[in-house]
C-alpha cells in the first residue's frame, strides 16, 4: 500500500529551525505534486507550501521568506525546511501528493501522510 510518512516534527524555541520530510513508501515521488498543510487546533487546515513535479514551488504569505520546500528524488523524500518559527506556526503538518502537475500545483491531493506535530514555544 502506497504511503506518505512525514517525520522531522517536534518541539522548537521561537527563531529557531525545523526541517521536515515527507517520505514516500511505494511512491516515486519525483513523478508526483507535493504539498505540505498545517491543521492548527480549533482552525481549518491551511496549505503552507508546495512543489509540482517539475519543480515549480508555491508558498503561503505567512511562510514566504521563512520556510523552503525542496526534493531529492535520489532519497524519494520532499523536505519542508522551517527557520525563523513563530509560536503561530504551531500545528499539525501534513504532506499529500498527486500524480502529474508538472508545471504547476494542484488544487486538490489524492494521497495524504498521518501528519507531524510542530511546537514552537519558549
Amino acid at each position: 500500500q502506497a504511503q506518505l510518512v512525514e517525520s522531522g516534527g517536534g518541539l522548537v524555541q521561537p527563531g529557531g529551525s525545523l526541517r521536515l520530510s515527507c517520505a514516500g513508501s511505494r511512491f516515486t515521488l519525483g513523478v508526483y505534486a507535493i504539498g505540505w498543510f498545517r491543521q492548527a487546533p480549533g482552525k481549518d487546515r491551511e496549505g503552507v507550501s508546495c512543489i509540482s513535479s517539475g519543480n515549480t514551488t508555491n508558498y503561503a504569505d505567512s511562510v514566504k521568506g521563512r520556510f523552503s520546500i525542496s526534493r531529492d528524488n535520489d532519497k524519494n523524500t520532499v523536505y519542508l525546511q522551517m527557520n525563523s518559527l513563530k509560536p503561530e506556526d504551531t500545528a499539525v503538518y501534513y504532506c499529500a501528493a498527486r500524480r502529474g502537475y508538472y508545471f504547476q500545483c494542484p488544487s486538490g491531493y489524492d494521497y495524504w501522510g498521518q501528519g507531524t506535530q510542530v511546537t514552537v514555544s519558549s
